[in-house]
C-alpha cells in the first residue's frame, strides 16, 4: 500500500508542473495574439483615418503635436475597446486552430487532460481581457474621448452642433417643467418660453415669455417680455416685465451636446446623466441606456466568444486553418450585426435597452453550448 501511495504522489508531482506549463503556454499564446491583432488593426485604422482627415487638419491648421497627443493618442483606446471582443474571438480561432493543425490538442487530450481542463487557461485569459475592457470602457476611454471630442470641436467640425428639435419639453427639477418652441445654438436663445411649477400635483406658478437668452457674463438666463401668473388658492396674481435674469437648472450644453458626447462620460457621470435625462423626459433616453448596458455586456461577451472560438477551432480539419478562421470571422461579424439590430429595436421601443444589450450574449451563449457539445473531447 505504501508503494502504491508513493507512486500516486510521484505521478501528481510530475503531472502538476506539466499542466501549469500548458496553462502558461495557452495564456501566453492567447494574450500575445490578442494584443498583436489589436495593435495591427489600430495601426491600419490610424493610417486610414489620417488619410481621410489630413485635408481638414491642414485647413484648420491643427498643430502636429495636438494631432498626435490629443487626437490619435486618445483615438487608439476607443477603437481598441470597440474591436476587443471581435479580436478576442479571432485570436482564439487563430492560435487554437494552429495548435489543432499541429496536433497539439491531440497530444494534450491523449495525455489524460480533459477538454474542460484545457478551457481553464482560456477563461483566465478571457477574464483578463474582460477586466481590461471594462476598465477601459468605463474609466479610461471616457477621459480619452473627452480630449478627442474637444480636439474635433476645435479642428475638425466646421460648425457647432445645431439643435434641430422643436417643441422642447423638459423637467428641469422635480415639479418644474419648461417648454420651448425652438432653440438656436448660435445665439443661445429660445423662443416662446414657458415654465410651470407644481406643488402636490397642483399648478402654483406659470411663466410665459417671448424669448429666453443665455447671458455668458452673468451666467444666468435672461427672460424677455415675460408674464408670471401665481395661483394661491382662489387668488391669482399677474406680474409682467420687460426683462428678468434667473438661474435655471439647465445649461446651454443641453442644447449643443453632440450625440456621441456620452462617450466622454465615465460610469458615475453616465449614471448621473441618465438620472437627469430621465427627470427631464428626454426623447433619446433609450440610446443612452443602451450605451450603459453595452459597457457591461461587451466584457461579458469575451467569455462566450472564447468558448465558441475554442469549440470551433480545436478540431483538426483538412485544408489548414483557413476554413476555421473564415468561420470565426463569420460568427464574430454576425454577433456585431445582431447587436446593431437589437439596439435599433430598443430605440424604436420594441423592447428594453437592457434586453437589447444582452440578447446577443444570450443567443450566442446558446450557440456556444451547442458548439461545446460538438467539440472533440
Amino acid at each position: 500500500m505504501e508503494k502504491t501511495n508513493d507512486k500516486t504522489t510521484v505521478n501528481k508531482i510530475i503531472r502538476r508542473p506539466a499542466l501549469l506549463i500548458i496553462d502558461r503556454y495557452i495564456i501566453r499564446k492567447f494574450l500575445s495574439t490578442f494584443f498583436f491583432s489589436i495593435a495591427l488593426i489600430m495601426a491600419i485604422a490610424v493610417v486610414f483615418d489620417f488619410s481621410e482627415k489630413i485635408d481638414d487638419f491642414i485647413e484648420t491648421k491643427a498643430p502636429l503635436n495636438k494631432v498626435i497627443f490629443e487626437y490619435y493618442l486618445n483615438f487608439i483606446p476607443y477603437f481598441a475597446s470597440l474591436f476587443s471582443h471581435l479580436f478576442t474571438f479571432i485570436a482564439v480561432i487563430y492560435f487554437t486552430s494552429r495548435m489543432a493543425y499541429n496536433t497539439e490538442f491531440i497530444a494534450i487530450l491523449s495525455n489524460g487532460v480533459s477538454f474542460n481542463r484545457i478551457l481553464y487557461p482560456y477563461f483566465i485569459s478571457a477574464l483578463i481581457i474582460a477586466i481590461f475592457s471594462f476598465f477601459l470602457n468605463n474609466y479610461v476611454i471616457p477621459h480619452a474621448s473627452a480630449k478627442k471630442l474637444a480636439f474635433e470641436e476645435q479642428y475638425y467640425h466646421k460648425s457647432p452642433r445645431v439643435y434641430n428639435e422643436r417643441n422642447i419639453h423638459k423637467q428641469i427639477q422635480p415639479g418644474v417643467f419648461i417648454y420651448l418652441e425652438n432653440y438656436n445654438t448660435y445665439s443661445n436663445s429660445g423662443r416662446q418660453f414657458s415654465m410651470e411649477k407644481f406643488e402636490n400635483g397642483e399648478l402654483v406658478s406659470k411663466l410665459l415669455s417671448k424669448e429666453i437668452r443665455w447671458d455668458s457674463v452673468s451666467g444666468k438666463w435672461r427672460i424677455r417680455d415675460y408674464m408670471i401668473r401665481n395661483y394661491n388658492d382662489d387668488v391669482q396674481t399677474i406680474i409682467t416685465g420687460k426683462s428678468i435674469d434667473t438661474t435655471l437648472n439647465i445649461t446651454t450644453e443641453e442644447f449643443s451636446r453632440r450625440e456621441n458626447a456620452i462617450e466622454a462620460m465615465n460610469l458615475p457621470e453616465l449614471n448621473r446623466f441618465i438620472k437627469t435625462q430621465r427627470m427631464q423626459g428626454t426623447s433619446n433616453l433609450e440610446e443612452i441606456l443602451i450605451e450603459k448596458h453595452k459597457r457591461f455586456s461587451f466584457p461579458f461577451s469575451t467569455f462566450i466568444l472564447t468558448l465558441v472560438g475554442v469549440s470551433v477551432s480545436s478540431r483538426k480539419v483538412k485544408g489548414g486553418i483557413g476554413v476555421q478562421i473564415g468561420l470565426g470571422l463569420l460568427i464574430s461579424f454576425s454577433y456585431i450585426l445582431f447587436l446593431q439590430f437589437s439596439s435599433q429595436f430598443a430605440i424604436s421601443g420594441a423592447f428594453s435597452p437592457f434586453i437589447a444589450a444582452w440578447i446577443p450574449n444570450l443567443l450566442f451563449f446558446i450557440i456556444a453550448l451547442f458548439m461545446y457539445r460538438m467539440a472533440p473531447k
